[in-house]
């Protein structure tokens, strides 16, 4: 297998996932023990976490106290700002790099990995994306937004690895204009993938385009779409035109991949031997399962920086229940979005982002859309017209913005030739300047 080739422990990786994968028993004893593993290293090696784990009884007489976990303090982005170089360890993993969270809301936070990290995520890759009917070495397309990714990246050797591996073709969803829209959709049918990576909006955008002009597009055997809520308006235009699933998968940049469905779409199977997932209030605590919470997130493959219930900005829900696909590993039942898609009302009552969305999908003078809290009194929708706009739908969907939100609420409307993403390349339908 030509993964071998690569010389490090990919395919030892994949192979231990596809080794428990079925059992849930070895998929908790696998967690616990990395777990053991991570926490014993912070305790040594990183300044950070040398008294806080023992002021919170999880290191105490040379053991580790796992019952004791939920005790420690959550991590925020100020905190890693803050730590600065407490947070590094003086015994790092191998070939330690620097990296930067995707700085959709605020500031951007810097942060070390390493290859121990790095090849657990190719791996977990690989394995998602055979969940999705794609085979190592099997074409696939990828729709992508970042600048760092598609242009400095490009000349990486660990992205020509990744090319290589996954015999993969990258467009640009920076570029995604008519003209743009129809050369990719031409590759597509020209590459025929297995699969297909991309950012929801761009893979939503791409799939109106074709929708609107009657385009024939090649069906591969799954769509994995990430960097951003997959909304099911959204999945259920995407899989019309494409004819095939879509697998709504979870990352981040801080903690790699997260969790992924598979094709029973029952929810998203969380990599537990890459991360300890929690679901949490705002003091740390756990929420029922089913109910929205914090997303906490223990990274157990760097041992650079260790990250240790991080939170790490987006809201999900949890489950207790086990798909029917039969593997082991446990739910996120969804993921809602970030802790900024939610709006705040004059009052101070939670709105949560979706209920706006759900105004503006199947509105066939709608192209794109962003709604954007100013204030807890004053909103701005832009919007990006695909023919003119409909009054009438404009004023209902207000009515509907003023039933939740006051009717005191100033709504101004700005038609945009066009709405930018984030400097990481995700586009934000929501955007809240109060929370």
């Amino acid at each position: 297998m030509g993964l071998h080739l690569t010389g490090n422990n990919i395919p030892s990786n994949l192979y231990k996932i596809r080794q428990i994968e079925n059992s849930s028993e070895a998929i908790r004893e696998l967690q616990q023990q990395k777990l053991k593993s991570l926490l014993e290293h912070a305790s040594e090696t990183v300044p950070y976490y040398n008294a806080l784990l023992k002021e919170n009884d999880v290191v105490s007489d040379g053991g580790i106290k796992l019952d004791n976990f939920e005790k420690l303090p959550l991590l925020t982005k100020e905190d890693i700002r803050s730590a600065d170089g407490d947070l590094h360890s003086s015994a790092p993993g191998p070939n330690p790099y620097s990296n930067t969270s995707g700085g959709t809301t605020g500031e951007p936070v810097e942060f070390l990995q390493d290859d121990r990290y790095w090849q657990w995520n190719v791996a977990n890759k690989i394995y998602y994306h055979s969940l999705a009917g794609k085979g190592l070495g099997e074409p696939e397309i990828k729709l992508w937004g970042s600048e760092r990714d598609i242009q400095k990246g490009s000349r990486s050797l660990k992205t020509r690895i990744r090319n290589f591996l996954y015999n993969r073709q990258a467009l640009n969803s920076f570029k995604m204009s008519e003209e743009d829209m129809e050369q990719y959709i031409r590759e597509i049918n020209q590459h025929q993938p297995k699969s297909i990576w991309a950012y929801v909006e761009s893979m939503h955008q791409l799939s109106q385009y074709a929708k609107k002009n009657n385009l024939k597009v090649y069906s591969p055997a799954g769509i994995v779409t990430t960097a951003g809520t997959l909304h099911e308006p959204v999945r259920e235009t995407i899989e019309d035109v494409f004819d095939t699933k879509v697998h709504n998968q979870y990352g981040s940049r801080e903690v790699g991949d997260i969790a992924c469905e598979c094709p029973h779409q029952e929810g998203l199977h969380i990599f537990t031997h890459s991360n300890y997932v929690e679901i949490v209030d705002e003091d740390g605590n756990p929420v029922p399962s089913g109910e929205e919470g914090y997303v906490a997130v223990t990274n157990l493959t760097n041992y650079t920086m260790p990250l240790i219930r991080y939170k790490i900005g987006d809201m999900a829900v949890g489950s207790d229940e086990s798909c029917s696909c039969g593997r082991g590993f446990p739910l996120l039942k969804k993921v809602t979005g970030r802790e900024s898609d939610h709006f705040v009302t004059p009052t101070g009552e939670l709105i949560h982002g979706e209920y706006f969305t759900h105004l503006f999908y199947n509105k066939d003078w709608v192209r794109k859309f962003q709604v954007h809290q100013i204030s807890r009194e004053s909103l701005v929708i832009k919007i990006v017209k695909r023919e003119p706009e409909d009054g009438a739908d404009l004023e209902a969907i207000k009515s509907e913005i003023r039933n939740v939100m006051g009717e005191e609420v100033e709504i101004e409307v700005e038609f945009k030739e066009e709405i930018s993403p984030s400097s990481s390349g995700k586009f934000r339908y929501i955007v809240s300047e109060v929370l």
